[in-house]
């Protein structure tokens, strides 16, 4: 069973973290135990060093060392230190211990052994502390020992001694005390990466969920955006594909129902009438106006397919320009006068044509011509009857600029945006009379970015409408 991407972000956080806190522990007690034994050490060795010192200060005063005394002393020094202090002689014999037996019976369980002649050597020649039983102890025991020579010669070895459970008991009090200070922390860690896990995957759940709706058709899931960080980024983004999403299918329902519109009253207009005309129900008289009829709808099928056509073609990448030097100003001109008649139909005033400058471009002549044309069609298809088109024509920082100015209604703002964009239409309740499919601003848009150019729209409504293309 996969592990939802929250549990296996929880997991591993938890993971890391435990981890870490048991290398911090297991750090500490290294560092822990060699502090505690190089403190004992120094401890052991001051002990050594007291004795030595009290023994060898009595030997200078020229007095034998008072037994009473000197045992009062290393029993002083024992109590305090929490440590067992013994002297050896040269064999290796116990012959004085701080503990109470020996006080009492003169015997122990130091004197009862005899540590070993190397032992004994290793001792009196290390610097550091060993770890050892000493054939006296069971269990091993921190050893420090102090030679004390008379002249050159080696007459006694002060030990100090302490076992090493009491190092042991330190470090699991130690450990304890950092498990049970640990514990509230621990806790509230694990709290605050719960809702912290949950806060990060919680936007991916739900995109996750929407992803899955928009699967089925259902573009209305949205994802709060909670945080300025790369998951709020993320869900800014996801929003906006939806949104873009959306409005494509709705441009595609739209499209679909446009398209089969146009197709079908063509077709049912061409139908009726060549029923008519085989039929003899249109009289032969009137059967040439009718074919005209259908002549017309005809054309106008062919064009609602070629505007398909060339849709398909510029997705696919499959058209390759032809780029020649040619006047954009005659083009301008002949693309204007094949309208002449719908613009005496709307009786439009024409502005700034006579006025256009001579530019010549390097483009594809064909393609451009399919930009101008779609342009100027556009304008006369959206301008009020006894309106104008104005026409701008110059150069502008080593670019061409033409500029394309209708009277009208206008575009509403909200439709801005998405006005290049294919299958949309603005004026939908008057689709059918403008003959429009929503492709014509998408080709000419992707025509001129083909030749390294820009167009743009600005109006604004109940007022005029200007297309701006700039060709390098």
């Amino acid at each position: 069973m996969k592990l939802k991407l929250f549990k296996k972000y929880f997991l591993i956080t938890s993971v890391i973290i435990l981890t870490s806190l048991t290398a911090m522990m297991f750090i500490l007690s290294v560092v822990l135990n060699n502090y505690i034994a190089k403190s004992k050490y120094e401890t052991l060795s001051m002990a050594c060093d007291e004795i030595v010192e009290y023994l060898s200060a009595e030997e200078d005063k020229g007095n034998a060392a008072d037994t009473k005394h000197f045992f009062s002393v290393i029993r002083t020094v024992s109590e305090v230190s929490d440590m067992d202090i013994f002297i050896a002689v040269r064999d290796g014999r116990v012959t004085v211990c701080a503990c109470r037996e020996w006080e009492q019976n003169g015997n122990c369980q130091h004197t009862s052994h005899i540590i070993h002649k190397g032992e004994l050597e290793k001792l009196s020649d290390s610097k550091n502390l060993r770890l050892t039983t000493l054939g006296i102890y069971e269990n091993p025991h921190y050893v420090t020992a102090k030679p004390i020579y008379d002249g050159d010669r080696h007459i006694f070895t002060v030990f100090a001694t302490a076992p090493l459970s009491l190092v042991r008991n330190l470090l699991s009090a130690v450990t304890k005390l950092y498990l049970i200070s640990a514990i509230v922390p621990i806790i509230i860690m694990f709290f605050a990466i719960y809702a912290m896990t949950y806060r990060m995957t919680k936007p991916l759940k739900l995109m996750s969920e929407a992803s899955r709706a928009m699967a089925k058709g259902d573009f209305s899931k949205r994802i709060p955006v909670t945080s300025d960080d790369e998951i709020g980024e993320l869900s800014a983004s996801f929003n906006m594909m939806t949104n873009t999403l959306s409005n494509l299918e709705g441009m595609r329902k739209s499209f679909v129902a446009n398209v089969s519109h146009e197709l079908k009253t063509p077709m049912t207009t061409i139908g009726g009438f060549i029923d008519g005309i085989l039929d003899g129900t249109i009289e032969p008289e009137k059967q040439k106006y009718y074919l005209n009829i259908v002549s017309e709808e005809v054309k106008r099928l062919s064009r609602l397919v070629e505007s398909m056509l060339s849709m398909s073609r510029l997705e696919s990448g499959e058209f390759t320009m032809k780029p020649q030097l040619f006047d954009l100003r005659e083009l301008i001109f002949t693309t204007v006068i094949s309208q002449e008649q719908r613009i005496e139909n709307k009786k439009l005033e024409i502005k700034g044509l006579d006025e256009l400058q001579n530019i010549s471009v390097n483009a594809d002549r064909d393609l451009i011509h399919q930009v101008i044309y779609n342009l100027v069609d556009n304008a006369i298809k959206f301008s009020d009857d006894g309106g104008a088109l104005s026409f701008e024509l110059k150069n502008e920082n080593q670019k061409t600029v033409f500029i394309l100015t209708n009277t009208g209604s206008g575009i509403p703002q909200k439709d801005l945006p998405f006005i290049f964009e294919r299958f949309y239409k603005v004026d939908k309740s008057r689709s059918n009379v403008k003959n429009s499919t929503g492709l014509g601003l998408y080709i000419v848009k992707t025509i001129v970015k083909a030749h390294g150019g820009t167009i743009s729209v600005s109006s604004k409504e109940n007022g005029p409408t200007a297309f701006k293309m700039i060709l390098p």
